[in-house]
């Protein structure tokens, strides 16, 4: 698919790197990217796919803008207030990139419509503020054969990651899954959400844009993946350290005796 003439000077930043180039570009104009969350990790990261020529990024979210997330969810605006997320953000990506096709999902993913709605993209980014969807996504995604890059933030501190436990690495054994990280999904009010723990506002702009290059070298596939690795990042420290992960045989989804064989199987949202 040829760029246009003003596609060619939009991406000419990226067309002069070797890395990505004419056909790089195309490959973003053609990758379809479904972001679950348009808050404080989708908001950088779904302006920054918009901004690098995704051609169709879909967003699940069932909520609407209103003040308190002024602070750290820059996709959206105070005369928006009141509206849906998902059509706030697409407001805003449109307006800085008319070439990027939004698909708006205002609604929550449930395990009744997450394969479908999963299936009909490429690679899925997930942003959301709770356990339950964490584990619903990523699930979801292996069942679908997608790849998962997923962020999570704290007061001032983030972890980033991409699971593709769908494929094998060079040890022949799959790459973890979410569920090799986390174990069982914790049960409600273990971990406090935002809204009673506060946040830092810059820190999901810092974390949700590595997603979005993470998401990008997926597409392109340059650099390493973040598959296998966890990166976590200490604002206060200002450092970041890694630790490995590998695959659990002993987890329900994977394992050498799984136990999840469909997403019906587990209450995700009751938890």
């Amino acid at each position: 698919m040829a760029l246009s003439a003003d596609e060619v000077e939009r991406y000419a930043r990226h067309l002069v790197l070797h890395e990505v180039g004419g056909p790089g570009q195309n490959r973003l104009k053609n990758a379809r990217v479904l972001v679950i969350g348009a808050g404080g990790l989708g908001a950088p990261l779904l302006y920054y796919l918009a901004a690098a020529g995704v051609g169709t990024i879909g967003i699940v979210d069932h909520d609407t803008v209103s003040l308190s997330n002024l602070q750290r969810q820059i996709i959206h605006t105070t005369a928006r207030i009141g509206i849906p997320k998902t059509s706030s953000a697409r407001q805003t990506m449109q307006g800085l990139n008319p070439y990027v096709q939004v698909i708006e999902h205002a609604h929550r993913i449930t395990a009744d419509n997450a394969l479908a709605i999963i299936s009909s993209y490429d690679i899925v980014a997930d942003g959301c503020d709770n356990f339950p969807t964490r584990f619903l996504v990523s699930d979801a995604c292996y069942f679908a054969r997608k790849t998962l890059v997923t962020a999570a933030v704290g007061q001032f501190d983030g972890q980033l990651s991409t699971f593709k436990p769908h494929e094998t690495g060079q040890d022949g054994a799959p790459w973890p899954t979410y569920r090799c990280l986390i174990g069982e999904l914790p049960p409600r009010g273990l971990f406090p959400a935002c809204e009673e723990a506060g946040i830092l506002g810059a820190l999901p702009g810092i974390l949700g844009s590595m997603q979005a290059m993470e998401v990008i070298k997926e597409i392109l596939g340059i650099g390493e993946s973040l598959a296998g690795r966890l990166l976590m990042y200490d604002a206060l420290a200002t450092s970041f350290y890694e630790t490995k992960l590998a695959w659990n045989p002993e987890n329900p989804l994977t394992g050498r005796n799984p136990t999840i064989k469909s997403l019906q199987q587990s209450n995700y949202l009751d938890r």
